[in-house]
């Protein structure tokens, strides 16, 4: 008898605890979609700001919990993200989820390598000066396997072009031992020099880039994100 009444406690004991955790990360206010009002209300700095609480809930695991498909409804005619993220295609790093953010806060440019070209510095503009987002990070990551292949001068297909386009960052870089994919440190130091070098570059290409962070309505950064924590670190 005793035993059944305490099981009757701990089981309603656990789905009240339950109901307030979920009632805790799941504020209303947290899970409004953003307008061009709300949007113009973050600045700059607030964004980052924005984008590195979401990472450390993210490896905390206190993520907030929203209903996405009543999301999809209210960004259905227009969307108004605060930022936008260029990263790797690598599955262990979706922009959205490392930041803890949801439908409609965040545009995400993928390639692999997360290096920037005309296309994605395109995108960006669109992301910033037609739409309004308020911050650009290039966010790279530990273990890409596209830094590796660009250290290792790897020529195959269509992949040799877009190799390419991260080889100035392995020139640039440096790390005692040997300049290879076996050098963790080295490709540490690649994939760190490619993310800054990339954000560098979106300002060297993009006038219109260039303007918004010089009238302070545009932050760039460059981050790294590391596979293993989950954690990511401003550069």
């Amino acid at each position: 008898m005793h035993s059944r009444r305490w099981f009757c406690s701990c089981v309603a004991t656990t789905i009240a605890a339950g109901f307030a955790a979920t009632r805790a990360v799941a504020e209303p206010a947290a899970c409004t979609v953003l307008t061009r009002a709300t949007q113009s209300a973050v600045d700059p700095d607030a964004a980052i700001a924005r984008l590195k609480e979401g990472n450390a809930r993210f490896v905390s695991g206190e993520m907030i919990h929203c209903d996405l498909r009543a999301q999809v409804r209210a960004t259905a005619t227009s969307q108004a993200p605060f930022a936008a993220v260029v990263g790797c295609i690598d599955s262990r790093v979706p922009p959205e989820f490392v930041f803890d953010q949801r439908i409609g806060d965040i545009f995400s440019a993928r390639v692999a390598g997360n290096f920037v070209n005309t296309d994605i510095i395109g995108s960006l503009e669109f992301a910033t000066y037609v739409t309004g987002a308020r911050a650009i990070v290039v966010l790279g990551h530990s273990e890409c396997g596209a830094i590796k292949g660009a250290i290792d001068d790897v020529r195959v297909g269509n992949l040799t072009a877009m190799l390419a386009n991260i080889r100035p960052a392995v020139a640039a870089s440096k790390a005692a031992g040997e300049r290879t994919s076996k050098n963790a440190a080295f490709v540490q130091a690649v994939a760190e020099s490619n993310a800054v070098m990339a954000a560098a570059m979106l300002t060297e290409k993009s006038q219109i880039l260039k303007d918004l962070v010089a009238n302070k309505k545009l932050r760039i950064a460059a981050a790294m994100h590391d596979v293993a924590t989950g954690k990511i670190h401003f550069l």
